[in-house]
């Protein structure tokens, strides 16, 4: 998955980057609304990362969850 797709499914992406990243509240996790650099802040800010640590982590997350089938 990538940036784009993050943002197009937000949604149903919530609940796995909440399990992923419990620190995250839920008015963050809404008010992010699937942006990559915004998800990227809130990590490093509640977790203490680096920003390349937080960016690892999300790729990492974001590789776990393949890109949605698109019909013809």
């Amino acid at each position: 998955m990538n940036r784009d797709t993050l943002k197009g499914q937000w949604k149903q992406l919530t609940g796995d980057v909440k399990t992923q990243w419990g620190k995250l509240t839920d008015d963050e996790v809404t008010r992010i609304a699937g942006d990559y650099d915004q998800l990227v802040g809130k990590i490093q800010e509640r977790y203490g990362y680096a920003r390349e640590q937080a960016e690892r982590e999300l790729n990492d997350f974001l590789a776990r969850h393949p890109e949605p089938l698109t019909r013809p």
